[in-house]
């Protein structure tokens, strides 16, 4: 009877790994719950040691907001002891432990996450949650500016500290704090996880949308389904979440995305360029024999599965061509902590 729940048990493991997506809602009552969800704990010592994909872990549970993701966030989170660490040796260890997934809200509750549980190993280092909130987003926005080679404009100490004034409840952080912070991620960037390998892990980490989706083709109007990632104002697609290289890039400066009608494909949106109609998209794509070529699309025509999908794909779209929709979360937080600020 053991050996039987084992292989089991090890099915369940497997098809998770090769797409959670699918099993997501049969997991729990067919290959998990008899000997896991009983016991969330279980299932997070899992993901915390590796036994099952960083990047489908995330995927599948910890950043969902039902009851049952929302008790195995707090359980994963609580098997990190952050206590006696600075701020960015404890985000050190916890982006390791697994990928971050890409939409705004689902970051929002995992950093929600980290920041209680910081607070409660370290109840001397900030006045609120909040202060260690918004800190944290700085401290992976400095990440970015400092390692990425894209951005030019390389944040400086100075700046770093002007940045995070007044956040601590109204008051200032110390200056000596931030400033080993801040030489703490100058030294040494993030480490991000491979997930087993998995070279897309590396090159789109932190995303700002992914998941399937049908695009329509240019010549030959046919529908292929691709896995689409959105992140540093392009759009990327792929024929299997797999590949190492994408099938074809959407640059979108310039665009616009719009929800559009089309015959039999009731959940479309359309990435045009309203300054050059008529005139092809500026994109490039990958030829079966390797060749990399210019984009055959005028516009490109998208369908998701459903009206909330394809709502949420142009917000995030739209919100990738004007500006960063991390700084909104990061901004409500500032707000309320400034009106906390007591008054003189």
């Amino acid at each position: 009877k053991t050996t039987e729940k084992n292989k089991q048990f090890l099915n369940g493991k497997k098809k998770f790994n090769m797409d959670p997506k699918k099993v997501r809602k049969k997991i729990a009552a067919l290959y998990f719950h008899k000997f896991i969800c009983s016991k969330i704990i279980k299932l997070y010592n899992l993901f915390f040691c590796g036994s099952l994909k960083k990047c489908n872990s995330t995927r599948w549970s910890l950043s969902h907001r039902e009851e049952l993701h929302l008790q195995t966030l707090k359980a994963f989170v609580e098997l990190h002891e952050f206590a006696d660490l600075n701020l960015v040796q404890a985000l050190r260890q916890f982006l390791w432990s697994f990928r971050l997934p890409g939409e705004a809200q689902k970051i929002d509750r995992m950093m929600e996450a980290f920041a209680t549980r910081y607070c409660d190993c370290n109840t001397h280092v900030f006045q609120s949650t909040d202060t260690c909130y918004i800190l944290s987003f700085a401290i992976i926005m400095l990440n970015t500016s400092l390692h990425n080679p894209n951005v030019k404009d390389k944040t400086t100490l100075e700046r770093f500290i002007s940045m995070n004034r007044g956040i601590n409840n109204g008051e200032d952080l110390p200056n000596e704090l931030l400033s080993k912070l801040y030489e703490s991620i100058h030294n040494e960037p993030f480490k991000i996880p491979e997930d087993d390998g998995n070279d897309l892990t590396h090159t789109f980490f932190n995303p700002d949308r992914e998941g399937w989706l049908l695009k329509l083709g240019g010549r030959v109007k046919t529908w292929k389904r691709r896995w689409f990632i959105l992140t540093d104002n392009c759009l990327y697609y792929f024929e299997f979440t797999t590949d190492k290289e994408p099938r074809g890039i959407i640059p979108l400066e310039n665009l616009c995305v719009r929800e559009v009608p089309y015959p039999r494909k009731p959940y479309c949106l359309e990435l045009y360029n309203p300054n050059s109609r008529g005139q092809k998209i500026k994109a490039c794509k990958t030829e079966t024999d390797g060749r990399v070529v210019e984009g055959k699309h005028q516009s490109y025509t998208i369908c998701a599965a459903s009206a909330e999908e394809r709502d949420s794909w142009i917000e995030a779209i739209r919100a990738s061509i004007t500006k960063d929709p991390f700084y909104d979360l990061v901004s409500v937080r500032k707000k309320k902590l400034m009106n906390q600020a007591p008054q003189d």
